[in-house]
C-alpha cells in the first residue's frame, strides 16, 4: 500500500516515510490529504465452511493452512482500516495497529511484528510523543537491519532526521540524512534519492545555506522530472520558489509557485493546489496586488474547504483577514481572525493558534477594545515563549505597550516595552544575518547562472573548432569572473565589518548625544553651542535616597536607581525629549531641543506625570515586599537656554542659564508624588486636554524668592481601568 499525504512547516515541504510491510507513506508536512489515499486491493474477510460431504475427519495440515491464510487476512484488513484512519482518525489508526502488532506477535509473524513500528513510530509523531516515536523507529531500524532490508533501513533513517532537525539537532538530522541518502542511491532508487536531496535541501535553507539548498532542491527536481513522479515535482518546486521569496526575488519565485500549480491542477491535487495559491497570493501582495491576492486566497479556501483541510483553512481565514486589516476593516478582520483561531485550536496548531491571537489583538485595539486586545495579546505572548518564537513575542509585547499605555497601566507598559526592545534586537540581529547571506547567495547565483550558460553555450556549439574558440573564451571570461566575484565577496565582507564597527561607534556617539549634534560633530570636528528661545526643563529628585542606601546594599542601590532611570529613559524617549544626565539620584531632561519640534512642554508635562505614576506603583510593590522604596518630586519649568557640548575627554551635552537654576527650583520647592510647574510652564500647557491644575499661590523658592507655583495632574487618573496583569 501506498498512502501519501501532507503536512506544511512554514514555506516548505519536508517528505517522510512511515515504514510499513510493503508500504511507503508520505508526508510532505502541509497538511492532511485525505484525497491521496491508494490502497491494496484486500480480500477483508473469509468465510470458513466445513463441509461433511468433503471431509468427515479434519485434515490436520488443511486446517492449519486456513487459520494461517485467516489470520493473514485479518492481519492486512487491520492494516487497511489504519491506513483509512491514518490522517482523519489518528487515534483509531493508532489502535489498529496496535492490535495488528498484537497478531503478528500471537501469530509468530516477527517480521510484521518489527516492522509495523514504523506505523505506531510516525502516529506518535504526529501527536506529538516524539521520545516514543524516535523509540519505535530505532526498533523498527535494528528489525530492518535484521532483515537486511536496505529501502527500509533508509527509510526510517529519513524519518528521524525529520525529528531531529525539529529538535534543533542539526548535526544529527544531517548525519541521518547523509545515510539514507548513500543507501537509497546505493540500491538505485531514484524517487527516494530525490526525497533525501528535498530534505537536506531544507535543512541547508533554515541555516541560511541557500546557494547549497538550491543545489539539492535543483538535483532532486532533475530526479523527479526524470522519474515522472508529479508530487515529488511539485513539492521541490514549491520549495525552490520559497528559497526565491526568501531573497526578494519574487519574479523567479512566481514563475516556479506557477509551474507548481500547473502539475497540481494537472493531477487535480485540491490540496497542494491550495497551498501553492496561497503562496501566490503572499507574492502578489508584496508586489501591490492586493484585489488578486485575494482571489488566490479566496480559491484556496473553497479548495481546503472541499477537502477537508480545516488547518489550510485557517490559515485562508488569516490571509484574508490581514487583507480586511490593511484595508481599512478592522470588523471584518476581527471575524475571519476569529474563525482562523477556531479552525486552529481543532486541528492542534499551536503557531496558528499564537499568531491568530495576535491578530485578533491586532483588530480589537484598531477598534479601539483595548481590554480584549490586552487579553488576546497577552495569550498570544504566553504561546509566542511557549514556541520560542523571537519575532512573535517582538510583536505581542509592542501591541501590549500600547495597550497598557492606552489604558494608563504605565508599569505594564514599560514592562512590555522593555521585552520589545529586547526582543526587537534579537530578531533585527538575525535579519542582519539573513541580509548578510542574501548578499552572498546573489553572488554565488550570479556564478550558478554564468556556470549554466557556459554549458548552454557549449551544448549549441556548431563545430569542433567554434567549440574549442568558445571554450578558451568563456574560461577565460569565467577565471575573471569567478577572480571578480570572489573579490567582490571579501570586499564585501571587508565593508561589512568596517560598517559594523561603524555603526557601533555611532550608536554610541548617539548614547552620548543628540543625533544633529553628533552628525556636526562628526562632519566638522566640534560642535558649536546654540540659543534656544524657549525649552522646557524637567527635575525629578528622590526623598528617602540616603536612608534607602544605608538599608541596601551598594549593587541593590544601583540596581534601583537603573531601574527607575531606565524606566524614565523609555518614557521621554517616546515623547521626543533629550536626556541631559542624571546627577546621583537627580535625574534632568529638556524638551524643545536640539529639534525645538521634536516635542513640545505638554509632552514634557505629561512625561512627568507618567514618572510619578511609575515611582508610585514601584514603591507600592516594593513596600509589599518590605523593601526601601523611593518617592519622587517633580519639578518643571520654561524658558531660555544655551546648549552645547563641553570638554574633549568623556565630553557631554549640557545646557545652560537661568531657566536650569528656576527648574531645579521648582523641583526642590515641590511636594512628594507631585509635579510642580512654573508660571512660564503653565502658561503653556494650561489649555492642554486632560490636565488638571491646582494653584499654589506664591511660594518661597531659594534664591529665587516668591514665585507662582502650580501642581498638575492627569484628570483621567481617576477613570483608569483596572488590569488583570497589573
Amino acid at each position: 500500500m501506498r498512502l501519501l499525504s501532507a503536512a506544511f512547516t512554514g514555506n516548505n515541504i519536508l517528505i517522510t516515510h512511515p515504514r510499513s510491510r510493503s508500504d511507503v507513506l508520505h508526508t510532505d508536512r502541509i497538511a492532511p490529504d485525505l484525497g491521496r489515499v491508494a490502497t491494496r486491493s484486500l480480500l477483508l474477510a473469509f468465510t470458513f465452511t466445513v463441509g461433511l460431504a468433503h471431509a468427515q475427519v479434519p485434515d490436520p495440515s488443511r486446517r492449519a493452512t486456513d487459520v494461517e491464510q485467516h489470520d493473514s487476512s485479518r492481519f492486512d484488513h487491520l492494516m487497511e482500516m489504519a491506513g483509512a484512519a491514518l490522517e482523519s482518525a489518528p487515534d483509531s489508526a493508532y489502535a489498529y495497529c496496535l492490535r495488528a502488532e498484537a497478531l503478528a506477535r500471537s501469530t509468530g509473524r516477527q517480521d510484521d511484528a518489527g516492522e509495523i513500528q514504523g506505523w505506531l513510530a510516525y502516529l506518535d509523531e504526529q501527536q506529538g510523543r516524539i521520545e516514543s516515536a524516535l523509540r519505535r523507529y530505532r526498533i523498527s531500524l535494528s528489525e530492518a537491519d535484521r532483515l537486511n532490508d536496505t529501502s527500509g533501513i533508509a527509510t526510517v533513517l529519513n524519518n528521524m532526521a525529520a525529528i531531529y532537525k525539529d529538535q534543533g539537532r542539526i548535526t544529527e538530522s544531517l548525519d541521518a540524512h547523509g545515510r539514507s541518502l548513500a543507501l537509497r542511491r546505493a540500491i538505485g532508487d531514484s524517487a527516494a534519492v530525490a526525497t533525501s536531496l528535498n530534505n537536506i535541501g531544507l535543512i541547508y535553507q533554515d541555516q541560511g545555506r541557500l546557494t547549497e539548498a538550491l543545489d539539492h532542491y535543483d538535483q532532486a527536481l532533475e530526479l523527479y522530472e526524470t522519474t515522472h513522479d508529479v508530487d515529488g515535482t511539485g513539492t521541490v518546486l514549491h520549495n525552490i520558489a520559497s528559497v526565491f521569496r526568501e531573497q526578494d526575488q519574487l519574479d523567479q519565485a512566481l514563475v516556479y509557485l506557477q509551474r507548481a500549480l500547473t502539475i497540481h491542477e494537472s493531477s487535480e491535487d485540491r490540496f497542494n493546489m491550495a497551498y501553492t495559491l496561497d503562496a501566490i497570493g503572499d507574492v502578489l501582495v508584496r508586489t501591490g496586488q492586493s484585489e488578486t491576492a485575494q482571489e488566490h486566497y479566496q480559491r484556496a479556501l473553497r479548495m481546503r474547504l472541499e477537502v477537508g483541510d480545516p488547518r489550510g483553512q485557517g490559515y485562508s481565514r488569516m490571509k484574508l483577514g490581514d487583507l480586511s486589516l490593511a484595508g481599512g476593516d478592522p470588523s471584518a478582520a476581527l471575524i475571519e481572525f476569529a474563525r482562523a483561531l477556531d479552525l486552529f485550536t481543532t486541528s492542534d496548531d499551536k503557531r496558528g493558534r499564537c499568531t491568530a491571537l495576535y491578530e485578533l489583538a491586532r483588530a480589537q485595539e484598531a477598534l479601539g477594545m483595548s481590554d480584549a486586545a490586552v487579553r488576546y495579546g497577552s495569550d498570544a505572548l504566553t504561546l509566542a515563549r511557549e514556541l520560542g518564537h523571537a519575532a512573535l513575542q517582538r510583536d505581542a509585547a509592542g501591541l501590549l505597550a500600547k495597550a497598557h499605555r492606552s489604558a494608563g497601566r504605565w508599569r505594564d507598559a514599560l514592562l512590555m516595552s522593555d521585552l520589545f526592545f529586547a526582543m526587537r534586537d534579537s530578531v533585527r540581529s538575525d535579519e542582519n544575518r539573513r541580509r548578510s547571506i542574501r548578499q552572498e547567495f546573489q553572488y554565488d547565483y550570479r556564478l550558478k547562472e554564468a556556470k549554466l550558460m557556459a554549458e548552454q553555450e557549449k551544448k549549441d556549439a556548431l563545430s569542433a573548432g567554434e567549440l574549442r574558440r568558445k571554450e578558451v573564451q568563456r574560461n577565460a571570461l569565467l577565471g575573471f569572473a569567478a577572480f571578480g566575484i570572489v573579490f567582490a565577496v571579501v570586499d564585501m565582507r571587508r565593508r561589512r565589518r568596517i560598517r559594523a564597527e561603524h555603526e557601533r561607534s555611532n550608536a554610541l556617539l548617539l548614547n552620548i548625544l543628540p543625533a544633529e549634534v553628533a552628525d556636526e560633530l562628526k562632519a566638522k570636528g566640534h560642535a558649536e553651542a546654540k540659543h534656544f528661545d524657549n525649552v522646557t526643563i524637567l527635575f525629578t529628585d528622590f526623598k528617602g535616597f540616603t536612608e534607602a542606601s544605608e538599608k541596601l546594599s551598594p549593587q541593590e542601590l544601583v540596581e534601583e536607581l537603573n531601574t527607575c532611570f531606565k524606566a524614565f529613559d523609555g518614557i521621554i524617549t517616546a515623547r521626543g525629549i533629550e536626556k541631559i544626565k542624571t546627577i546621583g539620584d537627580a535625574y534632568m531632561c529638556v524638551g524643545g531641543l536640539p529639534d525645538p519640534t521634536s516635542s513640545t512642554p505638554a509632552g514634557v508635562v505629561h512625561a512627568a506625570l507618567e514618572m510619578q505614576a511609575f515611582m508610585i506603583a514601584r514603591k507600592k510593590e516594593r513596600d509589599a515586599q518590605s523593601i526601601p522604596a523611593f518617592e519622587m518630586r517633580v519639578g518643571i519649568h520654561s524658558g531660555p537656554v544655551v546648549a552645547g557640548i563641553v570638554g574633549v575627554k568623556k565630553f557631554q551635552y549640557d545646557i545652560w542659564g537661568d531657566t536650569v537654576n528656576t527648574a531645579s527650583r521648582m523641583e526642590s520647592s515641590g511636594e512628594v508624588g507631585q509635579v510642580n510647574i512654573s508660571e512660564a510652564t503653565y502658561a503653556l500647557v494650561k489649555n492642554e486636554t486632560g490636565l488638571t491644575f491646582t494653584p499654589r499661590g506664591k511660594v518661597q523658592a531659594k534664591g529665587k524668592g516668591e514665585m507662582e507655583m502650580y501642581f498638575v495632574g492627569n484628570s483621567r487618573a481617576a477613570n483608569r481601568p483596572t488590569s488583570a496583569h497589573r
